[in-house]
């Protein structure tokens, strides 16, 4: 081996000791594919991993896979956004505190057409009638996520069944935002989405924001640390120190500061 190639290990092996993840400390972390896919993580996490040490391992699913990911153990901390699921995950045990974290909203999205006329809709309800009125395709995501829970919640406002619904109109995907969204764009479909996935989709087509505005359009995000006592292994230390600093001011200003197109994206609310 030559001087300069034993030298070029040397400084290597010594970057590699000095790194947060050379003593393989580490939680994972359970939460949606919007937070992910966004971008928001890539802005927010080498920053503590940084400051902590703590390398933050992400498994980006739907809020309700995510949950079941938490409630086995398999996750140290749960980062989701259906607030009532997420105080059920509590009250039986499965987390130790529930915290706020931040916000954003969820947009009606279809053909720019709006062939369904949903566009001057008073609110969100009087939207989803329209559009089930008029018969034009509806991509859903079918999958259990916030979203989903979501969207089935205002169907359920709007007193319709989708489920009667389903393999005509309203087609169920099965999948994750950005695939649904790929669907709605093949079919020029309507679709329920949150902002961040929006902003960040590329594959748009004909598809325009429709309908935005209104508190039921309202999107919280929550943290919650997984139980030691249910699941011992669970690192608890490590993930009440990522949750103390993702609710802290250092991490609610880097949320703050995260934009998609030069558009702020998260509106952090920890403090509230």
């Amino acid at each position: 081996m030559s001087k300069t190639l034993r030298v070029l290990v040397l400084l290597f092996t010594l970057c590699l000791s000095n790194s947060p993840f050379a003593g393989g400390r580490f939680i994972t972390l359970a939460s949606t594919t919007s937070t992910d896919n966004s971008g928001l993580f890539a802005i927010l996490l080498p920053t503590f991993t940084r400051a902590t040490g703590i390398a933050v391992r992400v498994v980006a699913v739907g809020t309700g896979k995510a949950i079941i990911l938490a409630q086995n153990g398999d996750a140290d901390v749960l980062l989701v956004h259906h607030k009532p699921c997420e105080e059920k995950f509590v009250s039986e045990g499965f987390g130790v505190t529930r915290y706020d974290v931040m916000y954003n909203d969820f947009v009606l999205v279809g053909p720019g057409s709006d062939r369904a006329r949903i566009r001057d809709a008073k609110d969100i309800v009087n939207a989803l009638r329209t559009l089930a009125k008029s018969d034009q395709p509806f991509a859903s995501r079918g999958d259990d996520s916030g979203t989903h829970k979501k969207e089935l919640s205002l169907w359920k406002a709007a007193g319709i069944d989708v489920n009667a619904a389903s393999g005509k109109w309203y087609r169920e995907t099965g999948s994750g935002m950005g695939a649904t969204l790929n669907v709605a764009s093949g079919l020029n479909a309507y679709a329920l989405t949150d902002r961040a996935t929006w902003l960040k989709f590329k594959n748009k087509g004909e598809l325009e924001l429709l309908f935005e505005g209104g508190g039921r359009l309202f999107n919280q995000y929550g943290v919650i640390g997984v139980s030691e006592k249910k699941h011992p292994h669970i690192k608890a230390k490590d993930a009440q120190q990522f949750i103390d600093w993702l609710i802290s001011t250092p991490g609610q200003e880097k949320i703050n500061a995260f934009t998609i197109n030069n558009r702020q994206v998260f509106f952090a609310n920890a403090s509230k």
